[in-house]
């Protein structure tokens, strides 16, 4: 089996090319691939990234690619639409022409985060800004093009790779003895190396079983908000490092208007991940585990 992976280099991407790598022969590219190194990754090359489809061939097309700067969107919205939306269009058109297998992660700000219930996969879905849009675009492009595929929609993504939220609530957390974080923004904080796993694991039932392909929400269990996942970062790096010098003593609460944005975000990013859990016959871990294991292996 061959597998095309988009996005070698981002936070699921990276998590990835370790989870995709015992299923068969990957050829992992990104926006900086060339010829030399097996074709363009380059989401905003859609003609190229087409021809690099057709020429690999592959079995499993696994796009972890996207445009991500949420407020930057609003002020890009057609580079935003080509990368999030064109691109994987041209993708499940090439993965059709094949007979391949499309696997696409996509976000809960498809949702405008009304109400306090967790979102299930079948719920109306309305964004709130541009970035939530064009990821809902992409979505409703790949169903369009009749290519089998797996949507996985996820929230509050981090990896111990590269920046996080964590990082960032620990740096200021040493600098600051009063730290002011959102409060009424819910969701669960989302592994990038959880993401990989369970993508891999679908992709081996789903190429036994394609009835199992679809759209799925893929979170850690349990839900917080920003402030309690600050507070539980600061919390247990001092239990793990006891001689941090954190000058943190209180994380105050604040509403989401205490931080203008240029894109409005969901207030409820609550995912109802049974369907996968009951398709896939997986359990998935609460997300306090991840958040401890990433600070484990970074502090």
């Amino acid at each position: 089996m061959k597998i095309l992976l988009l996005g070698q280099n981002g936070q699921v991407g990276w998590e990835l090319q370790r989870s995709l790598s015992p299923l068969g022969e990957l050829v992992a590219l990104d926006r900086h691939s060339t010829e030399a190194s097996g074709g363009s990754g380059d989401l905003i090359q859609t003609d190229a990234l087409r021809q690099t489809v057709m020429r690999v061939r592959p079995d499993v097309i696994v796009n972890a690619a996207a445009y991500t700067a949420v407020d930057k969107a609003e002020s890009e919205p057609e580079l935003a639409r080509t990368i999030n939306a064109v691109a994987p269009g041209a993708l499940a058109e090439a993965a059709h022409t094949l007979g391949a297998l499309l696997v696409h992660y996509s976000t809960d700000y498809v949702f405008d985060g009304q109400g306090d219930q967790p979102w299930s996969e079948d719920a109306i879905t309305g964004p709130l800004n541009v970035y939530g849009q064009t990821k809902l675009e992409g979505e409703q492009r790949i169903a369009a093009s009749g290519a089998r595929h797996l949507i996985f929609r996820t929230s509050w993504v981090y990896a111990a790779r590269g920046g996080n939220f964590a990082k960032t609530m620990l740096r200021l957390a040493a600098e600051r003895e009063r730290l002011t974080v959102i409060d009424d923004q819910h969701g669960a904080p989302t592994g990038a190396e959880l993401i990989a796993d369970v993508s891999a694991h679908a992709i081996r039932q789903v190429l036994r079983q394609p009835q199992a392909a679809g759209t799925y929400h893929l979170a850690a269990a349990g839900a917080t908000t920003w402030n309690g996942y600050a507070r539980y970062v600061i919390d247990t790096a001092r239990e793990l490092r006891p001689e941090l010098a954190l000058a943190c003593k209180e994380v105050a609460p604040v509403p989401t208007s205490a931080f203008p944005t240029p894109a409005r975000r969901p207030l409820n990013s609550r995912l109802d991940t049974a369907r996968l859990r009951q398709t896939f016959n997986l359990t998935l871990p609460p997300w306090q585990l991840g958040v401890r294991r990433m600070l484990s292996e970074t502090l």
